[in-house]
């Protein structure tokens, strides 16, 4: 079964207009860009909020890390006892981020490359969250045994209520991460607020 999410460094109205994988699963990534120009932070600011990618139904978000996660579990009954043999998952991530177009004046290139460090360490960590999630599933399935199951039906929904469980789990460790840098004067407030400072 699988499973998707997004997760996005989304423009602030109030500022102005790879790891490895887990044992026995696997972690594809992508990066996508798309392009901005501007002569000035603020110009990048707003073609970002005009093309970047959408964040809910009326904004647009700096950048965006999205994955699904699709399970594969090995089960076998001996004696009427079913048991999760291996379990792996395959991570598939697509880091999206902005790509500018234009000439840049020294000054403004030196503010994008600090702003820029700053987008990827946050869509990293959303990463680094994904990833963990994995191994955690991995975890709660390990040595997953179930009496009475000679078809393995009762183990497959129990492994796949127990990755459901910490996909939920992580799901809102990726939204408390955003919580936090999105706050007013936050990390996010602060790189966008660097970047449009003419000095």
């Amino acid at each position: 079964m699988g499973r998707s999410i997004f997760c996005s460094l989304a423009l602030l109205a109030a500022i102005g207009a790879p790891g490895v994988a887990t044992a026995g699963s696997k972690v594809i990534t992508h990066i996508r860009t798309y392009d901005i120009a501007g002569e000035s932070g603020q110009a990048l600011i707003d073609a970002m909020d005009k093309s970047g990618p959408k964040h809910g139904f009326l904004t647009r978000a700096i950048a965006q890390t999205s994955y699904t996660v699709d399970w594969n579990f090995d089960l076998k009954a001996k004696a009427d006892v079913c048991q999760v043999r291996a379990a792996s998952a395959t991570l598939d991530m697509t880091y999206m981020y902005p790509n500018v177009t234009t000439p840049m004046s020294p000054a403004l290139r030196k503010r994008w490359q600090r702003f820029f460090a700053g987008v990827r360490a946050h869509e990293q960590t959303h990463g680094r969250i994904a990833r963990q999630g994995i191994a955690a599933g991995e975890r709660a399935i390990a040595d997953l045994a179930v009496a009475n199951d000679p078809h393995c039906i009762k183990t497959q929904r129990e492994a796949q209520r127990r990755v459901d469980a910490i996909y939920e789990e992580y799901e809102a460790k990726q939204v408390a991460f955003d919580q936090r840098e999105h706050r007013r004067g936050g990390r996010v407030e602060a790189l966008v607020a660097r970047l449009v400072r003419e000095r």
